[in-house]
């Protein structure tokens, strides 16, 4: 089976935004959106959904470090709702908790500071949340 699942961290200002590959195995960094390109269907955010054939949206969710949903989790929520509806695409969540350290780290590691990083980050964090699900699905398999 062949099918591309797209990965959104959502955040106030951006959403970083990460592919699969067809075979659902590696996920790939996309790029950085202003969030309100994505929330209001932009050119540019329909332009990806054309190019890359998502058959389904993941979405981060923010949860505290014991597991719980906040404030942030909700907004994360209500978003995911607006933009799955709008692209007409099945959705999902996924843990998304650490994956912008995780992000940090592997971009310290290739020499990136902390001003590079910016606009970075949160397309590495979905590839990141997207790879451990897509890990967890395969171990599920």
């Amino acid at each position: 089976m062949f099918v591309r699942i797209m990965a959104l961290d959502i955040g106030k200002v951006r959403c970083g935004i990460a592919i699969s590959d067809p075979q659902m195995s590696v996920a790939s960094p996309l790029c950085v959106l202003p969030m309100e390109e994505v929330r209001g269907m932009a050119p540019s955010f329909r332009r990806l959904l054309e190019d890359w054939e998502p058959e389904e949206l993941l979405f981060g969710l923010p949860l505290t470090l014991s597991g719980e949903e906040g404030p942030q989790a909700a907004f994360v929520r209500s978003v995911a709702q607006d933009v799955a509806q709008a692209c007409g695409l099945p959705s999902r969540f996924a843990d998304e908790r650490l994956s912008s350290s995780e992000a940090k780290r592997e971009l310290a590691q290739m020499g990136y500071d902390e001003r590079k990083m910016r606009g970075k980050v949160d397309m590495i964090a979905a590839a990141v949340f997207l790879q451990a699900w897509l890990d967890g699905r395969r171990g599920a398999e």
